[in-house]
């Protein structure tokens, strides 16, 4: 077998690959010996077949066989032999005329093919010693873990009915019948609908306008759909609701008790503060795990600049430029809205891009270095947490992981990226600084994204690169018309 390389051009490989014709027809005579033996023909006894006979009847078959193992087997054997790594599936390219076809097959031609693939590139891993990170830490006080139980008890105050009139803060239930231009569109119609006043659920100026009215009132509503609403053939229209009040009731007094607590599933207030503290503690840890990640990764940006394979990258720029077209259809923005150009987005979400797959290689690198993995009760603690996330629906998920190829990548890659992170937070240089809660979520989720600062929407692209906090500002607060549920299709 002769492996020439044809092409060495930056990352870039071309290997064009032969196997003697002679050394195919050998490969074929030793598998046909084998399948002499086992093959049953009519008129001859077992492995009296002769050989002749079976390669008329099964060379090809055979030759197609080899073909189709050394096309599989031979391009990792070639670059482990190289000491390569592929950053994709080389691409495999070999005749397709019939008749070369047809003399490779009958071992008459040598069987040749050309591998085309970049490399992933040498990283010569740099100290650490220089990188310093300030870890932001929150102090949460007694009045905030308060405040988080009155917000719990309120979610879980009764109502009771009463005669009056509608004020701020009672429970309205009602039938509505939304309508545009006269006529009713999908979504817009409820029965038994309840909505407490101030809550701010139903799209602006709705709930206003039912204060004062009691039960067995009808009345006509008028209101504005937001101009980012995301139903494009509501959006920004005029819209009247025909209202019939079936009850008001006003809330019931809440005191934050052991009765409260029992009612909530916990023994006491006490393990209810204690509870709520940990969430508390749990939000603000996860977002200042986030920053101290986005400094590491800033500054792994700059000790490390070396090409990136090209492949990796349009990859990863098609994963960001779709998901930015996607946002943009949905809130019904242009580049222009936000203040930047399709050229300009692309050279910035390219960028974008780039950095991802340049800091990805180095995690890797880091990684594999000190040995890390990834258990595989790791991985099914992942696996279960996106079944939770589904539930209804956990046969089609555990079914796509094991079929699809990839899929338990997807898996892996944010647990083995978070591993070296706390590896990497060994060894750094680590400030506490205790903060407010405003200064801890102050937002610079776009810091992760450089230099993506004005392309559209403006967070979304983050999705993945350092984990910046994935701010989805672009999308409306209140989707429904008036209720979440009510634009053609929008679940509650």
């Amino acid at each position: 077998m002769q492996v020439i390389e044809t092409l060495a051009e930056g990352l870039k490989r071309e290997i064009k690959v032969i196997i003697p014709a002679k050394d195919m027809e050998q490969r074929m005579n030793e598998r046909l010996a084998d399948v002499k033996d086992k093959v049953r023909i009519n008129g001859f006894r077992p492995g009296k077949v002769p050989t002749s006979h079976v390669k008329k009847m099964y060379g090809k078959s055979i030759m197609a066989e080899l073909v189709n193992e050394i096309i599989r087997d031979k391009p990792s054997a070639i670059l482990s032999e190289r000491g390569e790594k592929s950053a994709t599936q080389p691409e495999i390219v070999m005749t397709e005329d019939e008749k070369e076809a047809e003399k490779i097959l009958s071992a008459q031609a040598d069987l040749e093919f050309t591998l085309s693939y970049e490399i992933i590139p040498a990283i010569e891993l740099k100290s650490v010693d220089g990188i310093k990170v300030t870890r932001e830490v929150v102090e949460v006080s007694e009045d905030e873990i308060n405040e988080q139980i009155e917000k719990i008890a309120e979610s879980a105050r009764t109502f009771e009915a009463k005669k009056g009139k509608a004020a701020d803060g009672d429970r309205v239930t009602m039938d509505y019948l939304g309508k545009v231009d006269g006529e009713a569109f999908d979504g817009g119609k409820d029965e038994d609908a309840e909505l407490v006043i101030g809550s701010n659920r139903f799209i602006p100026g709705f709930e206003e306008q039912l204060v004062g009215l009691k039960a067995g009132d009808e009345k006509v509503i008028t209101v504005t759909f937001p101009a980012e609403y995301p139903a494009a053939n509501l959006a920004g229209k005029e819209a009247t609701f025909d209202i019939t009040v079936k009850e008001v009731a006003s809330p019931a007094k809440t005191e934050i008790n052991d009765e409260l607590a029992t009612k909530l599933g916990v023994e006491s207030v006490e393990k209810l503060k204690e509870i709520v503290r940990g969430q508390i503690e749990s939000q603000y840890g996860n977002v200042t795990r986030q920053k101290v990640k986005r400094q590491i990764l800033d500054q792994l940006d700059e000790l490390y600049k070396f090409e990136s394979p090209s492949k990796l990258v349009d990859a990863e720029f098609e994963n960001i430029w779709r998901q930015i077209n996607t946002d943009l259809a949905q809130s019904g923005k242009t580049f222009a809205d936000e203040d930047t150009t399709e050229e300009a987005a692309r050279e910035e979400y390219r960028a974008l891009a780039e950095r991802r797959v340049r800091l990805g290689l180095v995690l890797s690198e880091i990684g594999e270095k000190a040995g890390i993995e990834v258990t595989e009760e790791e991985m099914q603690r992942s696996l279960f947490a996106q079944l939770q996330q589904f539930p209804g629906q956990e046969k089609q998920i555990l079914d796509f992981f094991r079929n699809t190829p990839g899929a338990a990548a997807s898996l892996r890659a944010p647990i083995f990226e978070e591993k070296v992170i706390d590896k990497l937070l060994a060894e750094v240089s680590v400030t506490d600084k205790t903060v407010s809660k405003d200064e801890l979520l102050a937002d610079d989720a776009e810091e992760g994204d450089k230099p993506a600062k004005k392309a559209a929407p403006k967070k979304k692209a983050a999705a993945k690169a350092d984990d910046a906090a994935e701010g989805d500002d672009a999308a409306p607060k209140k989707k429904a018309a008036p209720k979440k549920k009510a634009a053609e299709g929008d679940a509650e």
